[in-house]
């Protein structure tokens, strides 16, 4: 195909693949800002996560306050699956570096329904001293859209999992005072892909016989690494009737390992001089550090109610580069910018015990996003999130109890204005919600 000769100058630096951006922006399905998961309780669920690191009879304490165990004097197993279903629909448009609009649609719903499993194990071993292990998914999120949207050259397919196994233990100072600690094992995988222009990487070199979106490839990149990570609980009790807990779980850093595979014309590939090949690459990643402070007040044998405040250092995204085995592929790679912001969490909550087997609860919440407008990507259409939470617990016994909760998360919309490094921009808003439902089966012997 040929055209009028005309000269513009892309370069090759720019001209690259944003894996970075997949790699570290994983949001998507994740509902607790940015990628990380809150989902591992369907009891504290129940009551937008107030609570979640004091209040009583829980085995989640395991990862969400080690120093909490210590209120357990028997033996507990506690089994979560909790269904995240994520809705996003693009609203806007797109211009390729000539300024012509972008081809294709507005993506589908980019998001997923993904069920979110958590186990639990609490055994005291005398009067002081409480052990505990679990497995959670801290982590995680998926997001997909639609092979030939207008978005391609930015995002397309993009999965996080992030499964972890905690072990921890419980010192009971005193009466008043508990103390926590964990050790985390953590194993990080994504899977990504994405659309690459190379019609506007060839428009200068063939002058002009390629032009933007006349040539496309696809792209994917797959990775894992193990990480190990520390955690440490705390627990007071003022009063008979009042619980304060205070957990922190450290930031882990993984070097993700992967493989990079293309899928380009044949016919193309002579003039990327050897690029654009299935190769190795690497990139350092990290999850975030995080920390929660949490109240529990028992007014009486039916009412109690409590609040959480959560802190997460987002900030520790700065920028993320992958370096590739092949040489070549330097010339079309660049380091991305995060721009993630530190976010809070807050919450407040109920539970209400109609009887000796029925209670009730319920719950709001604020989720900041750490995501900003300059540096938002179609991988991340996060915004800030309201919460609204219900829940019932239901037991069946002395020894044994199932709990439900849900939640419904009114997402802010997630503006973007977006340019690849292929030089197409993605102008518009992303327009989301999302649904939890959790179900927990818990027994004490």
């Amino acid at each position: 195909m040929q055209h009028t000769p005309f000269r513009f100058r892309v370069s090759p630096a720019l001209a690259a693949l944003p894996f970075a951006v997949a790699l570290a922006m994983m949001t998507g399905t994740a509902q607790a800002a940015g990628f990380q998961l809150a989902e591992n309780d369907a009891i504290a669920l129940g009551r937008a996560y107030a609570g979640g690191a004091s209040a009583p009879g829980d085995c989640s304490m395991v990862v969400n306050n080690p120093a909490a165990m210590s209120q357990f004097n028997v033996s507990c197993l506690q089994a979560d699956v909790t269904a995240i279903q994520f809705s996003t629909q693009f609203h806007g448009s797109g211009t390729d570096l000539l300024g012509r609009p972008l081809t294709g649609g507005d993506g589908g719903n980019g998001g997923a329904v993904i069920p979110v499993p958590a186990a639990y194990y609490v055994r005291p071993i005398n009067d002081q001293f409480v052990i505990g292990a679990a497995m959670t998914v801290p982590y995680g999120f998926q997001t997909e859209y639609n092979d030939r949207w207008m978005g391609r050259y930015l995002a397309q397919t993009t999965k996080l999992q992030s499964p972890a196994i905690t072990v921890a233990g419980s010192w009971k100072a005193s009466d008043e005072f508990s103390l926590g600690l964990s050790l985390v094992i953590q194993r990080t995988s994504a899977t990504l892909g994405q659309a690459v222009n190379l019609g506007t990487i060839l428009a200068q070199p063939t002058n002009g016989a390629w032009l933007p979106q006349e040539a496309d490839a696809r792209a994917q990149l797959k990775g894992s690494d193990w990480g190990f990570g520390w955690g440490l609980g705390l627990l007071w009790k003022p009063t008979d009737n009042d619980r304060i807990g205070f957990n922190f779980r450290s930031q882990i850093d993984h070097t993700i390992d992967g493989k990079a595979t293309f899928e380009v014309p044949s016919n193309l590939l002579p003039y990327f001089n050897g690029a654009f090949v299935n190769t190795d690459g690497v990139a350092d990643f990290n999850t975030p550090a995080y920390a929660r402070v949490s109240w529990w007040h028992t007014a009486n044998d039916r009412l109690s109610f409590g609040a959480d405040v959560g802190y997460t250092h987002w900030s520790s995204f700065d920028k993320l580069v992958v370096n590739y085995a092949n040489p070549a592929q330097a010339a079309y790679n660049r380091p991305t910018i995060f721009g993630f912001e530190d976010t809070w969490f807050v919450s407040v909550g109920a539970d209400y015990r109609l009887n000796d087997k029925w209670t009730l609860r319920g719950g709001v919440a604020y989720d900041q996003t750490p995501t900003v407008d300059e540096h938002r990507d179609p991988r991340v259409p996060d915004g800030s999130r309201k919460w609204i939470a219900f829940g019932a617990d239901y037991a069946y016994s002395d020894t044994m109890r199932f709990s439900v909760g849900f939640a419904h998360l009114f997402v802010d919309d997630g503006v973007i204005n977006d340019t690849s490094s292929t030089y197409d921009t993605l102008v518009g808003h992303f327009e989301s919600y999302g649904n939890l439902l959790g179900f927990s089966g818990q027994i004490t012997f």
